[in-house]
C-alpha cells in the first residue's frame, strides 16, 4: 500500500492525528510535491501548534522551493515553539538554519 494512502486511512479515523499528517507532509515533500506538503504542514500546525518538527521540516521544504521569506517566518514561529516547549535541540537547529537563510 502507498504510504500516503495508509496514513490517510489513519486520518480518516482520527483527523487530528499529528503523526499521520506529519508523515503525509514528509512523503509529499520527498516526492517534490511542495505545495501539497506545505498544505499538510499548515493543517498539522493549525491543529497541533506545538509539533516542533513540523516547523523545521516545513521551513526546509519552503527553502528548498526557493520560498525563503516564508521559510524564515516558519523558522521564527518554530523557534518560539521550541523555546516554549524546552526543546533545545530543535531550537539550536532552527536558529542555525535561520542564520543561514538570513545571511
Amino acid at each position: 500500500m502507498d504510504k500516503i494512502a495508509g496514513l490517510r486511512e489513519i486520518l480518516a479515523l482520527d483527523p487530528k492525528n499529528s503523526f499521520a499528517r506529519y508523515g503525509i507532509a514528509m512523503e509529499l515533500a520527498s516526492r517534490g510535491e511542495t505545495n501539497l506538503a506545505i498544505a499538510e504542514f499548515d493543517e498539522l500546525l493549525a491543529n497541533d501548534p506545538d509539533y516542533t518538527a513540523a516547523y523545521f521540516m516545513s521551513a526546509q521544504t519552503l527553502a528548498g522551493a526557493g520560498r525563503t521569506h516564508q521559510a524564515i517566518e516558519r523558522l521564527k514561529a518554530g523557534i518560539n515553539c521550541a523555546a516554549r516547549s524546552g526543546n533545545s535541540h530543535a531550537l539550536n537547529e532552527m536558529q542555525a538554519t535561520l542564520g543561514q537563510l538570513e545571511a
